[in-house]
């Protein structure tokens, strides 16, 4: 559940907190509009008669910024859960680019999510046993790279994120804000094309969620397919373009968040928009270019 004084606050930016400066990531190529694609996409579990997502279809254009809201038990997670090959449809298709994750067995279900996925919890799900560094280059061992790039990428990470000289902590000694900050840099460490975030704020006050939630806006600003599960309407109006709200598993709206740009389906700003909605990544606002 989401702590009480995490549903107030979004509204007002901190602007003199020092911005994080993310590098670029390359824009999108020809044929490859949408990261993410369900069709028609139904789960339901063996308990239950009503399905948890009910014929649920939506794209996501790369370099979006999405919103998933929905009460307690609208089927938000399910949703992130089947995006990200936790678990699998009863009927539909789910693509993430040019995978049928829907098709994926467990091994490559787990080879998936290593090399396209970055996710961020709640409760942060880090390792208590294994000190800061070590979290954050678990992801990349388990996908092979060389130890070398791996750590200069986790110190990379870990000093941008304002955390480095926690790398040798233990998670058990880190505040709520520092123990997401080491999960973000776990999520980004293989470099994902798309990021889940399933209530990220959630478990933080509300000047540490304005904090995260700043960096999440600085990450889709450089370019990075965000996908976010919330049911605060002020954190998907600020920090996404686009809110699809769910009810009873359905999709019972999806359009543009009342701070974004006007966007086409699949969450991209809609071509030739001049002025206010103009150069939008998909994060709410009108940002300047990161290197």
């Amino acid at each position: 559940m989401r702590a009480a004084s995490a549903s107030a606050g979004y509204g007002t930016r901190v602007s003199a907190r020092r911005r994080t400066r993310w590098r670029r990531r390359p824009a999108y190529g020809p044929g490859m509009d949408a990261l993410v694609q369900l069709d028609n996409v139904t789960k339901r579990y063996e308990d239950g008669r009503t399905p948890a997502v009910a014929d649920v279809s939506m794209a996501v254009a790369y370099g979006a910024a999405v919103a998933v809201m929905g009460p307690s038990g609208s089927g938000k997670s399910t949703l992130l859960n089947l995006i990200a090959g936790l678990d699998r449809p009863t009927s539909g298709s789910v693509r993430v680019g040019d995978e049928r994750v829907d098709l994926l067995g467990e091994t490559g279900a787990a080879r998936f999510r290593r090399r396209r996925v970055g996710m961020i919890f709640q409760f942060f799900n880090l390792l208590d046993d294994m000190t800061v560094a070590d979290n954050v280059l678990l992801p990349a061992q388990l996908s092979g790279q060389p130890k070398a790039q791996a750590r200069e990428r986790a110190d990379e990470l870990l000093t941008t994120l304002r955390i480095g000289q926690h790398r040798d902590t233990y998670p058990a000694r880190l505040s709520g804000g520092e123990r997401q900050r080491v999960a973000i840099a776990r999520a980004l460490v293989n470099r994902p094309e798309l990021l889940l975030a399933d209530e990220p704020t959630g478990a933080l006050d509300t000047a540490t969620g304005e904090e995260i939630g700043e960096l999440l806006l600085e990450l889709n600003s450089a370019g990075q397919t965000l996908i976010l599960v919330t049911h605060n309407p002020d954190l998907a109006a600020r920090y996404a373009g686009r809110v699809i709200e769910l009810v009873d598993g359905r999709v019972a709206s999806d359009g543009a968040s009342r701070d974004g740009a006007s966007r086409d389906r699949s969450g991209r700003p809609e071509a030739g928009r001049t002025g206010a909605g103009a150069g939008h990544t998909g994060a709410g606002r009108t940002r300047e270019a990161r290197p």
